[in-house]
């Protein structure tokens, strides 16, 4: 964290956050409205929502998002942008210049999950895909990749119509394998930011399931978590259950190493600095009296610190060997850490002016600060190559329904579906606002 803080201003520059959010904007109106300043964005609707329905029918795994890719390049070119395909596999750049003026960087995601759709939408997904193994896999857009898709060219299309209002260079980046963590490390790696242009702001949006419909969530500084996955083989001596005096079972050794791991967190972590530590998967044995020679464990591990972060890592390595030792195992563990993300830092000073521009042109009932999320997004890639980047969430449930206390299907989840409208026309606004604000002259 002392990294970060000590280039971006740190607490000093959150103090400033807070101070200008408290007092940004008018108080004339108190609730979103986005036909208030993007009043273009009507007239698109029906194109719109027919976009997002075929993407939604259509979704296609990480590195595979070729039909995809090839309908948002065909549409960015029809607007008069330069497109270029295949840039970290599958994903586009589409560049717009408008004379001198800053680079303005708005990503969106290519990719879906390989999850079955059970919405009951009439456009639900039937999709299938090869997953990770060859195997045969359904596939949807469980995580609102469609609806940011469909935003990120909306807010294109207004943005071509007002060309006299701007200038500067609108570039927009589709990019493949978020739901993987890879695309934005492969984009990078195929010059995003050297063969294109290295963008002054990086912005991007993710539908969120809770906030109301319509409405931008933010949040200034640490947003989203690092990831790590940790494998695991705990290696025993095999034999038979009846007599488990003559094995050293990994079986137990596995259960204890559990539970001592749930201490990292409670017990060896501040609490003021978040962390997660979860077994998602063991295997061991295939018959009840057989002791298996190994078992093999699954881990996510999230955290925003960089030191809490490698000390997690290594309290796991330390208990693990501790346990297999105290059982006399014939090896210690096997223990692999394959790193994910980084965690999401939105700059301060980026994130108040793109809230005041929100406050300012929608109304102040237009954004509402979030808490941190321990989720993991690869759009950190962008702002840990030094470019001041903001990652902002867009409500996509009926009010009602949040206000009723009903259960929300979650992102990921088979029944995930936004709340269509006001979600996609409050999207397309919001972004227009944030480029008009980056791109065209300032308010006063």
């Amino acid at each position: 964290m002392a990294r970060w803080f000590s280039r971006r201003g740190g607490s000093i520059a959150l103090l400033a956050f807070a101070m200008f959010v408290s007092c940004a904007g008018p108080v004339a109106s108190a609730e979103p409205g986005p036909d208030r300043y993007v009043p273009e964005v009507a007239a698109l609707e029906p194109e719109l929502e027919a976009m997002y329905r075929d993407l939604h029918a259509h979704p296609e795994l990480a590195f595979h998002e070729e039909r995809t890719a090839a309908a948002l390049a065909e549409r960015a070119r029809a607007l008069g942008f330069e497109v270029t395909t295949g840039i970290g596999r599958t994903g586009l750049v589409a560049i717009l210049r408008n004379g001198p003026g800053p680079v303005v960087m708005l990503r969106t995601e290519l990719d879906a999950l390989p999850i079955e759709e059970k919405t009951g939408l009439p456009f639900a997904s039937t999709a299938q895909g090869l997953g990770p193994g060859g195997e045969t896999v359904p596939v949807s857009h469980a995580c609102g990749h469609d609806l940011h898709m469909t935003g990120w060219y909306g807010a294109a299309r207004i943005m071509v119509q007002r060309k006299a209002l701007w200038h500067g260079t609108l570039m927009l980046v589709g990019q493949p394998a978020e739901e993987t963590n890879g695309g934005a490390e492969a984009m990078m790696a195929d010059g995003l930011f050297t063969r294109f242009a290295r963008p002054d702001y990086a912005l991007s949006m993710h539908d969120e399931p809770s906030l109301p419909s319509g409405v931008v969530g933010y949040h200034a500084g640490f947003f989203r978590a690092s990831l790590d996955t940790v494998e695991v083989v705990i290696h025993g001596r095999g034999g038979h259950g009846a007599k488990p005096h003559t094995t050293v079972d990994p079986i137990v050794i596995a259960a204890r190493s559990i539970m001592g791991l749930q201490t990292i967190v409670a017990r060896e972590t501040d609490p003021l600095s978040p962390a997660v530590v979860t077994v998602g998967a063991i295997h061991g044995g295939t018959v009840s009296n057989v002791i298996p020679d190994e078992v093999r464990m699954l881990m996510t591990v999230r955290s925003y610190d960089q030191k809490v972060r490698q000390r997690i890592l290594a309290s796991i390595r330390r208990q693990l060997d501790a346990e297999s030792a105290a059982a006399d195992a014939p090896a210690p563990p096997t223990v692999k850490v394959t790193p994910g993300a980084e965690s999401v830092y939105n700059d301060p000073e980026l994130t108040a002016r793109l809230v005041g521009a929100l406050h300012r042109e929608l109304g102040t009932g237009s954004a509402r600060e979030m808490p941190a999320k321990m989720t993991s997004e690869d759009f950190a890639v962008y702002g840990h190559a030094g470019v001041p980047a903001v990652l902002l969430h867009i409500g996509a449930v009926n009010p009602a329904t949040l206000a009723s206390g009903a259960r929300i299907p979650d992102l990921h989840s088979s029944r995930w579906a936004p709340e269509l409208e006001p979600t996609l026309r409050s999207l397309v606004s919001a972004e227009v606002v944030l480029l008009m604000d980056l791109l065209g002259p300032r308010s006063p």
